[in-house]
């Protein structure tokens, strides 16, 4: 039995350790959202400031290989099915890529989500006011 006992241990530890225990945990929430979605429920419409900010965050959990979080967010919220597009998103948030945020963006070689030029953007403001105010206080 003890054998047994240890076996299962095991086993939990290392879907535990390779992510495999909880993707499929967020597989199976995901999945369970969408079964019970009544599809003849009619949603109330979500403010335009939320589906700016859900398609920022589904950008990210995409990019980052958080499908089935995504997939829960997108069920859980009503956002629409196809996507509003990064290009739409940037353009509604006034995203104006230059050489800073474009190597942000391009910085392991691929597009990354819009969250991280908008951190970048804000960590760089801050840095400069904090400059500012530290050379105005001298």
């Amino acid at each position: 039995m003890n054998t047994l006992e240890d076996l299962r241990s095991a086993v939990k530890q290392t879907l535990e350790q390779n992510g495999a225990l909880a993707a499929t945990r967020a597989k199976l929430r995901a999945d369970i959202f969408k079964t019970l979605e009544d599809p003849s429920e009619v949603k109330p419409r979500i403010p335009h400031e939320n589906l700016l900010i859900n398609e920022l965050i589904l950008e990210y959990l995409n990019y980052n290989n958080l499908h089935c979080a995504a997939s829960v967010l997108s069920v859980e919220s009503g956002q629409p099915t196809p996507s509003l597009g990064r290009a739409f998103v940037a353009e509604q948030l006034n995203i104006h890529e230059d050489d800073k945020t474009r190597q942000v963006i391009l910085q392991f070689g691929e597009e990354r989500p819009l969250l991280y030029s908008l951190l970048s953007h804000f960590a760089t403001n801050s840095k400069m006011a904090r400059r500012t105010l530290s050379n105005g206080t001298n």
